[in-house]
């Protein structure tokens, strides 16, 4: 923009401007710094920057409260008032919005709202650079391929209201996708790690992981498929509960809709869904994986109301030891279902098992087996939360404690929550990327999961 540059400014401009009953103004300042690599070189390189500005307006009416949303990247000055002007619009031309609720007020001003927004540049590879290069020579110099790509991007979020919140939050968010591929490009493994600013990822340690996988892959077992007991790692675990906590809005469940309705009637909440004293929770100042403390919410939906911005999230167990502890809910479904106000999660951690890692679980299996990750995994049954997906870049045999093939890969058919009813060990909690959901949740810490009877409905030719 030309003179109204700075982000808290275009905010108070915005709220300035609007001629709605009530308005909020989300000015997310986006950049990012990428690398991408391929058969041991580095292949791009970049840096980007921009701004997103969305307007929510809400006009009340005799019929009720209506709202108008309307979302635009690199509003310049001259387009501030048409944006304001366009969303006081679509709430005049709209219903009343079910959600409605009065606009947050009370919580107190973020010290640094008029602060510059925070950037990240490629300085943030400065010491991760040089270890990716060395992890390519000695790659090379062992037979193997690297690919893969390490993306770090800073978002600062202005978040204003015409009730007076004036809020900021910086969102850091690093992801590391590393693939090695032996010359012939018949066998593939994959790791991917999560991080705030790639100070605490190692690329020697991963080539080392990638190159004993491959190493595992150099005997093939074709299996068929049937129900095996089968070791989960943590990105498994994490894309399975990612998909389950998307699908734990209360509202759904109390209508009957959800595998968390009790037959009958009401929730299952207060039901034990798994023998392990597993503790499934969310909380913004979580070490390692902090997010925002309060409501953003572009738009509404069935764990979020543009009406809720700028509520304060405070820690919630969404599984407590074993039990349905809480549902997701924002203040109009809270007060449908009578459930404490608990808006969807800014990153999830399953946490209670018995701390052994999974290499430690590994050595305890006398048959079953590893898998690498999931991929596209997609819902069958909303009603019981069947999913079905692939597995992919490894599953291997592990037979008298040690992996001594891998196997053909497999398409599977299971539950996330029946799962934790019939999982039987839980390991250690760590950091972990969930490869399928990473582009929308990154902030997860989960356990490797032991299930004595995964289903692997038939056999896939993925890879």
């Amino acid at each position: 923009m030309s003179r109204v540059s700075k982000p808290h400014e275009t905010v108070e401009r915005a709220l300035e401007l609007s001629r709605a009953d009530g308005c909020v103004v989300i000015a997310d300042e986006h950049s990012s710094a990428n690398l991408r690599w391929a058969g041991n070189a580095l292949t791009t390189n970049g840096v980007t920057r921009g701004r997103t500005l969305t307007v929510v307006a809400t006009v009340d009416g005799a019929r009720g409260t209506a709202s108008g949303v309307v979302s635009r990247s690199a509003v310049t000055a001259d387009e501030l008032e048409p944006l304001v002007r366009a969303a006081e619009a679509a709430a005049r031309a709209a219903g009343p919005a079910e959600d409605a609720q009065p606009l947050v007020t009370g919580v107190p001003r973020s010290p640094d709202f008029t602060g510059a927004p925070a950037e990240t540049s490629s300085a943030v590879f400065g010491d991760f650079a040089p270890a990716l290069g060395e992890a390519f020579a000695r790659a090379r110099s062992g037979g193997r391929e690297l690919y893969g790509f390490a993306s770090h991007e800073l978002t600062s979020t202005y978040l204003g209201t015409s009730t007076g919140l004036r809020l900021r939050h910086d969102q850091p968010n690093g992801t590391l996708e590393l693939n090695a591929k032996s010359p012939d490009r018949t066998r593939s493994a994959w790791a991917g790690r999560v991080t705030r600013d790639f100070r605490d990822v190692d690329p020697l340690a991963l080539d080392e992981e990638l190159a004993r996988r491959l190493g595992w892959a150099r005997r093939r077992v074709e299996l068929p498929a049937g129900r095996y007991e089968t070791l989960l790692p943590p990105t498994a675990v994490a894309d399975l509960l990612i998909y389950q906590q998307w699908s734990a809005a209360a509202r759904d469940a109390a209508e009957g809709r959800t595998v968390f309705a009790r037959p009958g009637g009401g929730t299952r909440v207060g039901e034990r869904l798994t023998p392990l004293p597993l503790t499934l929770r969310s909380d913004p100042a979580e070490p390692g994986l902090e997010s925002a403390p309060f409501v953003i919410a572009h738009s509404s939906g069935d764990d979020a109301s543009v009406f809720d911005n700028g509520l304060p999230l405070e820690p919630v167990d969404w599984i407590r030891e074993g039990r349905l502890e809480r549902l997701v809910t924002t203040r109009h479904s809270a007060g449908l279902t009578g459930s404490p106000v608990a808006p969807g999660p800014g990153n999830l951690v399953l946490d209670g098992g018995d701390g052994r890692s999974l290499e430690e679980m590994v050595a305890a299996t006398e048959r079953g087996l590893l898998l690498t990750c999931l991929w596209y995994i997609r819902e069958v049954d909303p009603a019981t939360l069947l999913l079905t997906g692939l597995t992919r870049d490894g599953v291997y045999l592990v037979e008298g404690g040690e992996v001594v093939a891998e196997v053909n890969n497999f398409r599977f058919n299971e539950s996330p929550v029946d799962l934790l009813g019939r999982a039987t060990e839980a390991g250690r909690t760590e950091r972990t990327l969930p490869r399928e959901w990473g582009d929308w949740f990154t902030r997860a810490a989960m356990p490797p999961l032991r299930v004595p009877d995964f289903h692997m409905s038939s056999v896939s030719q993925g890879v």
